[in-house]
């Protein structure tokens, strides 16, 4: 419980102080036209409040991951505590500040259009397809996950119709103007999401849950013998970093206000996003008296179980009652809903972006999403587990590109880019490791290989990085994003 509340106050003061400090590197302008000021057009660029926006951004980001992720990372044991903890303060909620404020100062772009203008044309192209599948595989996780909660909440409604449900609703959100539906309908979402966080987190303290310290030992414990690294890093994905997140900050860069609003919106939302990640690795490791028997409650379901599901089921209701509950598997369920709907929007804005497409007529609105609307139902036959593999993987190595071209981005600008090149080189290593490593992938080298390899990757990551921007001189960019040569 002592490890817990330092790691919860720590993922506070991280905002506050390390939160200040990007801020102040990035250098945001107060003075400086939004998007959303300078050319609303009242379907994607529309000014909105900042809390309105925190919430948008904070539903966006937070869908399974930080919530099932942290049931399945905390098998590894406390050293998931760590992870989140320095994850999110170092390195998630950097990675999504820095791209969301690029975001901005490049007219509400898109990731493949900043990932673009900072690595280049050819990496832009293999970004374009990677992240377009990657948004409709995270749609149809998003759409089979909730609709599995959901028919275990009310099975009178079976879970076809419930997946019918959810897919209308994510055509609506990705068609119909932002301020209309996800506007609207967030901060409810975003009510019931922090009511079980609450609730789940007072429970925790009321029931003086066993929570593992960290002096106890930060040794692997995983039951099936996965090592922490790589695999760790990777189930806990959007309760640390995820590239996920740079996809969805474009649809919030596009409605902010003033630029001073950026670390509220974007670094905050990811700080809690860490905080419910914390809360859930907390409660997994503790309601079943401990990770031990954890893992035993898990070897013991049946091996087409949802496993992270059947956890997070057992203690809404186990803790909170049946109505409380009730209304914490709500807030389950908004968090993936809230992320698959802006996942197939952003997925528009992609393609829109990359074809120069004006997206305020509907027609041209359904010359985009129909064929993503048919590749996600498409997947949709695909089983869960499977999906969430590929997602989880995909997931950070798109923070990789993100990462990089964060870096480059600052170091035009004669910034501190250590704070995104640090993470970035670590990412690199994490998703080549898993690449190479895990069984999902068709490569399974040997662990210590796939080790050796992935550092070797990392450094030759650095290595173009150094070469090019030496090539490069003393050019630099400016805050308009105008290249200036010296």
């Amino acid at each position: 419980m002592i490890s817990f509340t330092i790691a919860l106050v720590a993922l506070v003061v991280g905002y506050l102080l390390y939160g200040k400090y990007v801020s102040k590197v990035f250098t945001i302008n107060e003075d400086r036209q939004t998007p959303a000021i300078k050319n609303p057009d009242g379907i994607d660029y529309i000014p909105m409040p900042w809390w309105k926006l925190f919430l948008i951004q904070f539903l966006n980001i937070a869908g399974l991951g930080p919530i099932f992720g942290a049931v399945m990372g905390v098998m590894y044991g406390p050293s998931a505590f760590l992870w989140i903890v320095f994850g999110t303060i170092f390195a998630g909620a950097v990675h999504d500040f820095i791209s969301g404020m690029i975001s901005i100062r490049q007219n509400g772009a898109s990731l493949t259009e900043i990932v673009g203008s900072q690595l280049g044309k050819g990496v832009k192209n293999v970004l374009l397809v990677f992240s377009i599948l990657l948004l409709i595989l995270v749609g149809a996780v998003f759409v089979s996950g909730p609709a599995d909660l959901l028919h275990g909440l009310m099975s009178m409604v079976s879970k076809t119709w419930w997946i019918v449900i959810v897919f209308a609703y994510y055509i609506c959100a990705t068609l119909l103007p932002i301020d209309k539906i996800i506007g609207k309908i967030y901060p409810v979402f975003g009510f019931v999401l922090l009511f079980m966080a609450v609730g789940i987190l007072g429970a925790i303290f009321w029931n003086k849950a066993p929570i593992p310290e960290l002096w106890n030992g930060l040794g692997d414990m995983h039951h099936q013998g996965f090592p922490i690294f790589p695999m760790m890093f990777v189930s806990i994905a959007c309760g640390a970093i995820s590239g996920f997140h740079a996809t969805q900050s474009p649809l919030v860069a596009r409605c902010i206000k003033n630029e001073k609003y950026g670390r509220r919106v974007f670094y905050g939302a990811m700080v809690v996003e860490g905080i419910v990640a914390l809360i859930w690795a907390a409660a997994a490791s503790s309601f079943y008296g401990g990770i031990n028997e954890l893992q035993t409650y898990a070897d013991s379901l049946p091996k087409t179980a949802n496993v992270a599901a059947r956890v997070v089921n057992d203690i809404s209701h186990g803790w909170l009652g049946t109505f409380g509950g009730f209304i914490a598997i709500l807030g389950v369920i908004a968090a993936p809903i809230t992320s698959g709907d802006t996942a197939l929007r952003s997925a528009r804005l992609i393609v829109a972006d990359f074809t120069k497409l004006n997206q305020k007529p509907i027609k041209n609105r359904l010359i985009i999403s129909l064929p993503i609307f048919a590749v996600t139902f498409v997947l949709l036959l695909i089983n869960f587990d499977i999906l969430w593999r590929y997602f989880a993987w995909s997931n950070q190595t798109l923070s990789v590109f993100t990462l990089w071209a964060c870096t480059v981005y600052l170091y035009k600008q004669k910034k501190n880019y250590f704070i995104t090149l640090l993470p970035a080189m670590f990412m690199t290593s994490v998703s080549a490791a898993y690449l190479l490593y895990s069984k999902d992938c068709a490569i399974n080298m040997s662990y210590w290989a796939s080790i050796i390899i992935s550092i070797v990757v990392s450094f030759a990551f650095l290595g173009i990085f150094i070469y090019t921007n030496h090539k490069r001189g003393k050019d630099f960019i400016n805050s308009d994003g105008d290249l200036i040569k010296e």
